[in-house]
């Protein structure tokens, strides 16, 4: 382990040495990505047995959605998290697993979302340190990150915690990058761009490969890319996780600055103690988690409004509603009727692939 460190600390320092101009971009291309791999090393521990990364203290995943929590020890991330799930509830004894502990699951807009505490993520887990990178397989889970800020010095805590997330290949409110990329059998490097390129040519990319050990591969460029976005396509293990930074404490700052705040991207404002701002909060978490509600409707009932089916915005199809339910269920199926915003009249009568949208009511016709 100790070896791999210091390759990094290595690599880190050179990086920081070399200027950043036209004339070395390749070799700092080539840097990053020796980085990046022994970054993996780190996150993924070599050996046998099987169990793949991050298996045997993973926590039982309950309900539509999960977030987790991340911040400094002093920042009242506890507070925030047990007044949550306090104030909205329904179990509030967990079952608790050595590694990381489970504050709760609260109800929200009928959708069940499970909060959990990320400890001992900050500084340096990513090297390894202590039990980080199982709380690492867990962060990776989260379908939100909230990242939780004391409002008197959140710049410097926000930096390193984005850095700690993103080294563990996490990359918090961006898109994939816009890049295609295959590998071949024969062929060498083909690289077309789509557009202007200012940091990758054909040297770079093939030196960033050529880390890899691929010498024969098409790439596509579609969008202006970064050394750094094509290594995160040939690494192929990052996950895209929207971010919320909570600015706790607000009672300690002036009307003035929390007026500045308010235009901050993706923050959120709030006091855990004095329980000021939770409303915001949550509406902001529901608008991130991007839930889609479905009801459902008995023959000869009436729909069931309080318990909806809950699927994630990227899987909202018929079929995927069925499946959410019961395995069985697809395999009865005949056709659905469908009320709501995702059909042209009342009911319709749609079939598997139909995309549902937020509040549909369906009922299932079987064979």
């Amino acid at each position: 382990m100790s070896g791999t460190l210091a390759k990094i600390a290595e690599i880190e320092a050179e990086m920081a040495r070399t200027q950043k101009n036209k004339a070395t971009a390749h070799h700092l291309g080539l840097l990053k990505a020796r980085l990046a791999k022994l970054r993996r090393e780190l996150i993924t521990p070599k050996g046998g047995g099987g169990g793949g990364p991050g298996e045997g203290f993973d926590v039982a995943k309950t309900g539509d959605a999960r977030i987790g929590f991340v911040g400094f020890p002093s920042v009242g991330k506890s507070t925030l998290l047990s007044n949550l799930a306090g104030v909205y509830s329904e179990v509030a004894a967990y079952e608790f697993t050595t590694l990381t502990t489970v504050p709760g699951v609260i109800r929200y807009k009928g959708a069940k979302i499970q909060l959990l505490d990320l400890p001992g993520i900050i500084e340096g887990a990513k090297d390894g340190k202590g039990r980080g990178r199982q709380v690492i397989a867990v962060a990776r889970t989260c379908n939100l990150i909230l990242i939780v800020l004391d409002v008197l010095k959140p710049l410097g805590h926000k930096k390193i915690i984005e850095n700690e997330l993103e080294g563990f290949g996490i990359r918090l409110n961006s898109k994939p990058p816009n890049i295609g990329f295959k590998k071949k059998d024969k062929g060498g490097i083909n690289l077309t761009a789509t557009c202007p390129q200012s940091e990758l040519d054909v040297e770079t990319v093939k030196s960033i490969l050529a880390e890899y050990k691929i010498h024969n591969a098409d790439v596509t460029l579609r969008s202006d890319a970064t050394a750094d976005d094509l290594i995160d396509v040939v690494e192929g293990n990052r996950v895209y996780i929207p971010c919320i930074y909570v600015l706790n404490k607000i009672d300690q700052i002036s009307i003035e600055e929390l007026d500045i705040i308010y235009k901050v991207p993706h923050c959120v404002p709030i006091s855990a103690h004095h329980r000021w701002n939770f409303d915001d909060l949550l509406e902001k978490i529901w608008d991130y988690l991007k839930l889609v509600r479905i009801y459902t409707k008995p023959k000869g009932q009436l729909p069931d409004y309080t318990s909806p089916v809950v699927l994630p915005y990227s899987r909202t199809t018929v079929e995927d509603f069925c499946m959410k339910i019961h395995k069985n269920l697809i395999k009865e199926f005949k056709y659905a009727l469908v009320w709501g915003l995702s059909v042209k009249h009342n009911p319709q009568k749609v079939g598997k692939d139909h995309t549902l949208e937020d509040e549909d009511v369906i009922q299932i016709v079987k064979k």
